[in-house]
């Protein structure tokens, strides 16, 4: 019997898994490979390598239930994948399609060693490259894609296999008990990963949150937003799925929007790979070098108080609401002048999250470098915090220092004697 390998990369998961699903309808006996690449998990947040080993612990178990199992390497994904290729006699890999450079590479490099490569939708609700505008190779404004977006048909969310055949033979390997590798700090409270979990957010989030999502979701001291970003960045939930059942439901409108911006950003990142490191849209900005105020604003010490609940909420949970990360990305691009690649990749470093397309396509719209229409708007961070914590409710959330000030005197504890003194002054005006 022939034999086919499924290697799972941003996707881990059993339901609406098309490459999986194609793998198995080909009638071979399917290998599902995970490889821990060392050089892949250096450079990611350690936050995402320390929830690897439970999120594969359940996907394995959620193979083997099914008749199958998960094969774990460390080591080059493509080089590991041919070598179970040529182990088992398999000459076909299935994946899930990728839009930063490191897919393309793992793609090119499983082509170079000889195997059959089949990539498949999965990482989005409308694969990247499924619209684009007329003499374009993407939508460069969103307002636009969103039309080109929703007159798209979906395919069909596929169901969770019911059986899964591998072949005889093959070492399934190690799953490490802990995994300490990676960028940036350890949260002390992250988030729970895996398919199950994301499973239950999912439903907890369509019975009892996404009705009121359009009116709350800006509301930082509500949280009132899906939690379900770091499911979909690991790929434990399907984007697809997410809409599907979300989009005929009260308040699903504008959550389904939401995850058509988060497709926006891959289409532009899959048309212009270098979204990390460089201007999409180059317009001659200054930048200042500034060692110290990068510091404050990493640590949550810069004076501005919604400014350091936002990052301290991103040192303790690896997460961030929305909401915060704008004003705390407009407050390092825009008031301080700090280059976008600074705090991007602090994000990355920390965010459960943080993608490319998602996590630099978004600090370029707010850097003014990026696909936003208005690249000048104003972003004053007092001004924010009134509207969107009007009685500071987030900021004494996060900032322990200003537990002790009532309502809204929390975002102008420069105006107050009962702020603990151990609480900075601004390292720039926050507004007014």
């Amino acid at each position: 019997m022939a034999h086919t390998i499924v290697l799972f990369t941003q996707d881990l998961r059993l339901h609406d898994h098309p490459a999986l699903c194609a793998a198995l309808r080909s009638g071979d006996t399917v290998l599902p490979v995970f490889v821990l690449d060392p050089a892949l998990l250096r450079r990611s947040a350690r936050n995402r390598v320390r929830a690897l080993p439970g999120i594969l612990t359940e996907l394995r178990g959620g193979l083997r239930d099914r008749g199958g199992d998960l094969v774990v390497r460390r080591g080059d994904a493509a080089a590991e994948a041919a070598a179970l290729a040529k182990e088992t006699g398999a000459d076909t890999v299935h994946l899930t399609e990728g839009v930063t450079r490191t897919a393309a590479r793992r793609e090119e490099r499983l082509r170079g060693l000889g195997l059959d490569v089949v990539s498949h939708p999965g990482l989005t609700v409308v694969p990247p490259g499924d619209v684009t505008p007329a003499g374009g190779d993407h939508y460069k404004v969103f307002t636009p894609y969103l039309r080109a977006w929703e007159a798209h048909p979906w395919r069909a969310v596929l169901p969770a296999p019911e059986r899964v055949s591998l072949p005889g033979g093959v070492d399934p390997g190690e799953i490490p008990a802990e995994l300490d590798e990676g960028r940036g700090e350890t949260a002390e409270r992250p988030l729970r990963l895996g398919e199950e979990a994301a499973r239950h957010r999912l439903d907890a989030w369509l019975e009892s949150g996404l009705a009121h999502y359009a009116d709350r979701h800006d509301d930082l001291p509500a949280g009132a937003t899906s939690h379900l970003s770091a499911d979909l960045r690991l790929g434990c939930l399907s984007a697809l799925e997410a809409a599907s059942l979300a989009r005929d439901e009260p308040g699903g409108a504008e959550f389904v929007r939401q995850l058509a911006w988060r497709d926006f950003h891959h289409q532009v990142t899959a048309a212009f790979p270098d979204m990390a490191v460089r201007d999409y849209r180059p317009r001659g900005a200054r930048w200042r070098d500034d060692a110290a105020a990068l510091k404050a604003w990493k640590e949550g010490r810069t004076g501005v108080p919604v400014v350091d609940a936002g990052m301290r909420q991103l040192l303790s949970e690896g997460f961030m609401h929305n909401r915060a990360r704008m004003i705390t990305a407009a407050f390092l691009t825009r008031t301080l002048r700090i280059h976008w690649r600074a705090g991007a990749d602090h994000f990355a470093e920390h965010l459960l999250d943080g993608d490319v397309a998602n996590n630099y396509g978004n600090w370029q719209w707010v850097a003014g470098t990026g696909n936003d229409t208005r690249p000048n708007r104003s972003f004053n961070p007092l001004r924010q915090a009134r509207r969107f914590d009007p009685e500071g409710v987030y900021v004494r959330r996060y900032v322990a220092e200003l537990a002790d000030l009532p309502g809204k005197a929390a975002h102008t504890p420069w105006d107050s004697t009962a702020a603990d003194g151990d609480y900075p002054p601004p390292i720039a005006s926050p507004g007014s």
